[in-house]
Order: C-alpha cells, then structure tokens, then sequence
C-alpha cells in the first residue's frame, strides 16, 4: 500500500483533468502530535500498573529488558511500544489483558493519522495492488532505504517521529510471511529503480530487495519502462486492496493529503486503470530481468 514515503506522493499532472465532486467517504487526518492521545492513555494505565505492583521504573525495566529512559518514555506517552513490550508488560505486571486491549490502537498510533485507517485494512488485505512512480513502495524498501526516505521529508521530522514510522513500515512487511498468503501486485516506474536514494550502496540493497521479493510464488512486481509510449497511469499513484469480507477498495495520497474510496464507481475506475498499468508494464519475468541488468551495471 502506498503508505506516505515521501515516497509515493505527489503526482505529475495530479488535479488537472474533469473535476468530480469530493465523495463522501473517510478523508484521513493531518499529522498528530508526538505523544497521541491513546499513547497518553495507555502510558497511564502502564505506570498505574507498574505502581499496583510495587515495581520501581528500574526494576520493571530490568525484568522486561528495556531502559530505563524507555520505559519512562512509554509511561509519558512519547513513544510507541512495540507490540512484543505490550505482550511482556502485560504479564509480568499481571494486568488481567487491560494492556493487550489496547495493543491495536497502540499500534495504528506508529503512523500518520492519514495513514492509519488503511493501515488497518492493509491487514486485512486478500489482494493488494500498488502503483508507485516516485519511490519503492513501503512495503518493498529496505529498512536503510526507508530511514533514508524518511529524513528526506520535508518539512523535517524528528529523529524519534523517523525512527516510530520506520519500525511501523518495517512491521507492515509481515504480510509477506502471513498465512494463506495475500496475492500482491506492484507496477512501479523504471525511474524509480534509477534513482540512487540513498547512495549507491542503498540503491542496490533497495533493488536486491526488490529482487529477491518479486521471487515469491504470490507477489508479482513489473516495470514500466521509460520508453513506453502508452501510460494509464499519469493521473498519480494508489493502492487497491480486497479485504477479507470481500470489500474492495482504493486509497490515494498525494502530499500527505490521503483518502480510502469505497464507492463502488470510484474504485472500479481505479481498477480498470491498474489493468491497463499491467498490460502496458514489462512482464514479471522482463521486469525482474531489468533489475538484475541494474545490479550488474551498478
């Protein structure tokens, strides 16, 4: 899905065209503060815990193997904990599940708030299709390609904020390994694999990994050449997914300003315009043939 990367943004063109009225439908938010309110909530109810049972911040620190100043960070509200912390915290403080109540909410907290809403259905996804003409998908970068993506953005993000949304980003990649697999689709412009983000050594652990993925039996990853004389796809980036109740839907972003389409209409427009992306892209097999003449040239 094209979580914002900075990435997968603003898109030539993006606006001009027939104008259609704003459907109704969730238009994602702007970017929250640091400690979120459901980061707040659940760092209180974390101390109360703790406090319950007569644990000093260092001794429960040194029982769930995190620092001190972590810890201190999770009970303030300025960090997001991982779900492992959540899981471990629960436990050794005997909190009866009031901390794993919270573990979903904790866990959309890691992104954007325009984000979180299809980050959610990114779970749920059967099928997930992507078109991406700015940079790797989210979901297809490396860790020191996303962290290099991430401090690009402007205006500039905190080193805490950067390091939040790349564990999101890279715990998102977990619906590769998830069971029954998901079918996944990507066309991304061959500029994108052009363009060294990064350094050089990033770009070609960027593109190994693209490699390397675009090997397994459920995803298929194409190109779509510079020289191609036919483009469906100049009106921007999107991501089409089918959930597992078998609604389908689209989400759209440019510039960190995002919308989930759900009217039938809409994202059959969408649909129809990542088929033709498919039939004008290189073939699977081209498109990963073109990686490698990358890699061997780099």
């Amino acid at each position: 899905m094209n979580e914002p990367t900075g990435l997968e943004g603003a898109a030539s063109g993006q606006g001009e065209g027939p104008q259609r009225e704003p459907e109704p439908g969730p238009v994602l938010g702007t970017e929250p503060e640091v400690g979120s309110a459901i980061l707040r909530v659940f760092g209180r109810q974390l101390k109360r815990c703790r406090v319950r049972a007569g644990l000093e911040r260092a001794e429960f620190a040194a029982m769930v193997g995190y620092s001190v100043s972590t810890i201190a960070a999770y009970e303030q509200g300025r960090r997001t904990p991982p779900p492992r912390f959540i899981d471990q915290a629960d436990e050794v403080l005997n909190a009866g599940g009031v901390l794993l109540e919270m573990k979903e909410e904790v866990a959309r907290a890691q992104y954007p708030a325009f984000f979180r809403d299809a980050a959610r259905l990114e779970t749920e996804a059967v099928e997930l299709h992507v078109y991406a003409n700015q940079a790797a998908p989210g979901l297809l970068q490396t860790e020191e390609y996303a962290r290099t993506v991430f401090r690009m953005w402007r205006p500039l993000v905190e080193e805490e904020i950067i390091e939040q949304r790349l564990t999101a980003r890279l715990a998102r990649q977990e619906i590769f390994a998830r069971r029954p697999r998901p079918h996944l689709s990507f066309v991304i412009e061959e500029a994108v694999l052009h363009r060294r983000i990064g350094g050089r050594q990033i770009w070609r652990g960027e593109l190994e990994q693209i490699l390397l993925t675009g090997q397994a039996r459920n995803v298929d990853i194409q190109v779509m050449p510079l020289s191609r004389g036919e483009h469906a796809g100049l009106a921007g980036p999107f991501t089409l997914m089918e959930v597992r109740d078998g609604r389908r839907i689209a989400y759209t972003e440019v510039q960190s300003d995002s919308r989930l389409h759900t009217e039938r209409n809409r994202v059959r427009e969408l649909e129809a315009t990542y088929g033709c992306l498919r039939a004008q892209a290189l073939t699977p097999q081209e498109s990963l043939a073109i990686v490698e003449k990358l890699l061997g040239e780099g």
